[in-house]
Order: C-alpha cells, then structure tokens, then sequence
C-alpha cells in the first residue's frame, strides 16, 4: 500500500473571545502555518486533488486541507490566505444549516457560509465536500436517517454549488463500519475521519487535528507522527 499524504483537519479561523473545544486558529497563526509547509516544500490541497494525484503516484509534497462545518471564516479569512499560497482546501458543510449557525453545539454561536459563499469559494478551486445535514453522530442513527444524513445532504450541497460533492466527513469524527459502508454505498469516493479511527482506507481516512497550539515544532512532530504511521503500517 502507498503510504497516504498528510491530510490536516481545521474548523474555524478566527480572532474569538471564547473557545472551549479548541476549534478556531487566529489568523495571523494560520498564515504562519501555511508558510511552514511551503517553506518546508509542501503544499496545501483539496482532497479531490490530493486523492487523484495520490493514485497517479504524484502526491510527494502534497498535503491535504480540511475544513469542518463550514464556518464564514473559511470564506472570509482561510481562503484569501490558500489562494494568496496557490493553496487549495476542501471544506466540508453542514448541508441543512446554511446561512445560519452551528446550532449543534453548546458553546459560543458561530456563522455558517452562506450560499453565495460557497458558490464563491467552489468558483475559486476550494472542494465542497458534505458534513451530513444536520452535524449528527451517525452511528447514533437508523438507517433510514444515516442514508437521508448521506444522500439528502448531498444533493443540497450538490444544487448550491453547482459541481459534485464526492466527499464525506464524519461529524465528530464517529464512524465504524456500518457508516463508513454506507458512505461508499451512497456514491461518495471519499470519506474523512480522524486520527484515532481504528480502521483506514478511501472512505476513513485519517486526519491530523490542527490548533492554536500548532508552531512550527508541534508541526513538525506531526508531520513526523504521520510519517512513522505509515512507516511502521507499509
């Protein structure tokens, strides 16, 4: 097996007051990230990107961006910052909170993109993958809501963006094989989970959280992490 490219996982890019789970990365942090990995040879892409050039044994010095619940910040302020870079992200939305916010949960209210932003950012190169519809724990789910959580969210994100959505990510990154069957089932090409799944291939691929905390020395550990992953795996 081919070892997989990094794939780092962001959330929110912002100045906030309040963060209790961690999930936002100031800006001027974030800039500083990007700059890394180009320093370091590497550079930013859409998991569209980095699964076809992965395939096609061109993916060395690729890393793959991710993007959870579709947060206005990925519009406003992360994406100005990939396309300066010649960057590109996917960024995974909430299909049935558009325009509104991440009523799911319990902590400080943030905006979601709208639908004429992420018309915007799939116009510039950024992939519009889906979160499900309404950020759900699917294997908490029935299976006739975990494939109306696949299917519908899909075709939404599919009419506002006016391209395909062949990308999948696990809310809260909980999925076992049930979900992630029903994911492949479902026509996605791709699904993203975390870390610490116990299981990997196309439709559970791991992803390395990215925080406030991530310097250039906790970059580089990560990236050393995911190197030895494979190492020891291949």
């Amino acid at each position: 097996m081919k070892p997989m490219p990094l794939i780092l996982m962001y959330h929110s890019v912002d100045r906030v007051a309040e963060d209790p789970y961690r999930l936002t990365v100031p800006p001027e942090l974030f800039e500083r990230q990007m700059d890394w990995l180009r320093r370091n040879g590497m550079r930013g892409v859409s998991i569209r990107e980095l699964r076809r050039a992965w395939h096609a044994g061109r993916a060395r010095g690729l890393v793959g961006l991710t993007f959870d619940d579709g947060y206005a910040d990925f519009a406003t302020r992360a994406a100005p910052v990939l396309l300066r870079r010649g960057f590109t992200a996917t960024v995974f939305v909430v299909a049935g909170e558009i325009g509104g916010g991440n009523a799911w949960d319990d902590g400080p209210r943030r905006a979601l993109m709208t639908e004429d932003q992420i018309r915007c950012v799939a116009h510039t190169g950024m992939e519009i993958g889906s979160h499900g519809l309404r950020h759900v724990a699917l294997p908490d789910v029935d299976a006739e809501d975990l494939e109306t959580e696949l299917v519908r969210s899909r075709s939404i994100l599919e009419d506002v963006s006016g391209g395909p959505v062949t990308g999948f990510a696990y809310p809260y990154g909980r999925v076992a094989r049930r979900e992630a069957d029903a994911v492949r089932k479902t026509g996605y090409e791709y699904g993203c989970a975390i870390w610490r799944c116990p299981f990997s291939g196309d439709h559970a691929l791991a992803r390395t959280y990215m925080g406030d905390r991530d310097h250039g020395l906790r970059l580089r550990a990560k990236v050393f992490r995911h190197q030895l992953r494979w190492r020891t795996r291949v």
